[in-house]
């Protein structure tokens, strides 16, 4: 028979998932930054103007303020040294998501890289 989760078990499960969705959030607001800079020229009254109602601009902040309060809630619970690893993911996701949404190319030394950052906060996590 299947066991119910606590509230507990839940919980951690909550913290764990938000050690890897930071990076996540982060990685898709620089995405959407990169997406805002096509619309960006010179940095005058007019630019700022149009950076101020750009769609994707706002929601690169708003996701950026939203992973903010969850970056604090995850210092709540993981000493800082084992909670800031997962940043390290930003270099995983970032390359994925520009390479899925913005057509820039990704090669097998990414693809290395990518797996060693992966490894190396798997061995420090475990540590």
């Amino acid at each position: 028979a299947r066991q119910v989760l606590s509230l507990e078990e839940v919980m951690d499960i909550a913290k764990d998932a938000a050690l890897i969705m930071l990076p996540l959030v982060i990685a898709i607001g620089q995405v959407l930054f990169k997406l805002t800079s096509r619309d960006v020229g010179a940095v005058n009254m007019a630019s700022l103007m149009k950076l101020s109602v750009n769609g994707y601009f706002i929601l690169a902040l708003v996701l950026y303020g939203a992973a903010t309060v969850a970056w604090v809630y995850v210092l709540r619970h993981f000493p800082l040294n084992k909670a800031y690893m997962f940043m390290g993911l930003t270099f995983v996701f970032v390359p994925l998501l520009s390479y899925l949404f913005l057509k820039e190319p990704v090669n097998i030394r990414y693809l290395a890289g990518a797996a060693f950052i992966i490894l190396g906060i798997w061995l420090a996590r475990a540590a």
